[in-house]
């Protein structure tokens, strides 16, 4: 069988005492974990949950969310974790969309659970174990599931339409779980720092399931805060982590960071967006016995296509690295034709970890393929030794007068500044050019930033037209959960305000 709970259950076997997770001080032995997720697979089939049958999520991190996503395929069901800090409609749509049986919820999201799927609400206690939730749950055996199988739908923030579903299958999971071990070096020593949200594939596949079926551990924050990630790497001596760009830079500038020994970390996935130089030699400094893995993926492909190797984090400083063993990496123009090695074009991806399409939406199935290659709808190169190099996003090129700027270009050069903490670029309308760039900068405390001083630094090392026309300063910029910058919403409040 290849359901989620099959390799727990030989770890179970194997070394039932071992620490599998960790949350809130308590540990999980693998034995524990295994027992629980039989219960709560028994108690999903007393609710009438089977095969094939969609299973919602609306938790943060937590021992039960794990829990769950691990029954759910014990059972032959498909789990739907669903991004918490989305509103009670886009909630809504995403259940009705998904047709999920259930949707099982913390108590802090009660409201935006409401609906006409069932509810069961999940309290504090039964954070820490799921099997809470079906104390008289008779243990459900495993179900047999194939790799073509639905293991999960995973919903996409959306851009300008409704957010399409995610199908990632048990060969999708399996193939990324591989191709990361072999990436990552992973083993059962392996005990992961998972800060960031369960629900994104940041979390739980860049690396969590990989890590666990080599038999490691995750130690488990249901919140992100730097000083508690610092403490949790000193106390539980973790050696790896996934990290978005902004909790990077949080961990970078905290107060506490030189009190906490960080020794034991060896290696942070980043990604989410280019990292910027300074802050890849940051981290260094900092975490001196880690390297930092800049790291390129997309939930379509359960993340962690390409990652930068050992011993080109200088040489390559800027790369994603090179893709992982089990997938393919062609640069396509518009056409859907190969360009040549160094040309820029759209980044299209090939393998058994790329997902088999959207749910219930052929069209943009359809639409997101040259033929068996995904079309990830970034704009990148690859050099001559086959390292990837992300230009921009295509729907973040700004076009003016003619001339394309790739925002962030832009952007490295304005993180130049010692005064930027956070910068965006991106094209506002411009009856004479059609677009014109603005730079969204929210600034280190006690720091200024003008105009003037924008475009001086700016003129030295950008073409004229590249250098952005406005300059707004806030006090910080919206993202989503994988650390990108939500252009999209920066671009519809200047547009309001204008």
């Amino acid at each position: 069988m290849i359901n989620l709970s099959s390799f727990i259950a030989f770890h179970a076997r194997q070394m039932p005492e071992r620490c599998a997770l960790k949350y809130r001080g308590v540990e999980t032995s693998y034995a524990a974990f295994d027992e629980r997720i039989a219960i709560v697979g028994g108690w999903l089939a007393s609710r009438g949950i089977g095969r094939d049958d969609v299973v919602a999520v609306l938790m943060k991190n937590s021992a039960a969310f794990l829990d769950i996503a691990f029954a759910v395929s014990h059972v032959g069901a498909i789990f739907l974790p669903i991004n918490f800090r989305l509103s009670s409609d886009e909630v809504a749509y995403i259940v009705e969309n998904s047709g999920a049986r259930i949707l099982i919820a913390d108590e802090e999201f009660a409201a935006s659970a409401a609906g006409d799927t069932p509810v069961v609400l999940v309290d504090e206690a039964a954070q820490a174990s799921a099997a809470r939730l079906a104390p008289d749950a008779r243990p459900a055996p495993a179900h047999r599931r194939l790799p073509s199988d639905l293991m999960r739908l995973m919903y996409t923030s959306g851009t300008t339409d409704r957010p399409k579903g995610v199908m990632l299958t048990y060969e999708n999971i399996y193939w990324k779980s591989a191709d990361h071990v072999l990436a990552l070096a992973l083993s059962r020593d392996t005990r992961l720092l998972v800060a960031g949200p369960l629900y994104h594939v940041g979390a739980l596949d860049l690396p969590g399931i990989a890590v666990l079926w080599q038999g490691g551990m995750l130690s488990i924050q249901r919140d992100f805060d730097a000083g508690r990630c610092l403490a949790a790497i000193e106390a539980d001596r973790l050696n790896g982590a996934w990290l978005a760009p902004v909790m990077t830079t949080a961990i970078l500038t905290c107060p506490e960071r030189a009190h906490h020994d960080v020794s034991s970390l060896r290696w942070a996935i980043g990604g989410g967006e280019k990292t910027p130089e300074a802050r890849i030699r940051a981290f260094s400094q900092y975490f001196t016995n880690a390297r930092y893995i800049d790291a390129y993926g997309l939930t379509e492909t359960c993340g962690g296509d390409t990652f930068m190797e050992p011993g080109f984090e200088i040489a390559k400083i800027g790369s994603t690295g090179r893709a992982v063993a089990h997938v393919e990496i062609e640069i396509r123009d518009d056409a859907g034709d190969p360009v040549a090695r160094g040309e820029s074009g759209e980044i299209c991806l090939r393998g058994p970890k790329v997902t088999p399409g959207y749910w219930k939406d052929p069209e943009k199935t359809a639409a997101a393929f040259f033929g068996d290659w995904f079309r990830s709808g970034d704009i990148g190169h690859l050099d001559d030794d086959g390292f990837l190099y992300l230009n921009d996003r295509k729907k973040d090129m700004i076009i003016s007068g003619g001339e394309n700027i790739a925002s962030s270009e832009v952007e490295r050069v304005i993180y130049e500044l010692p005064d930027v903490r956070e910068v965006a670029v991106i094209g506002m309308p411009d009856e004479r050019w059609g677009e014109r760039p603005v730079a969204v900068v929210a600034l280190a405390e006690g720091s200024k930033l003008d105009m003037a001083a924008l475009k001086d630094h700016c003129r030295s090392r950008l073409a004229s037209f590249k250098i952005p026309k406005q300059l707004v300063v806030r006090d910080s910029l919206p993202r989503n959960p994988s650390g990108k910058v939500l252009k999209r919403v920066l671009r519809a409040e200047l547009e309001a305000s204008a």
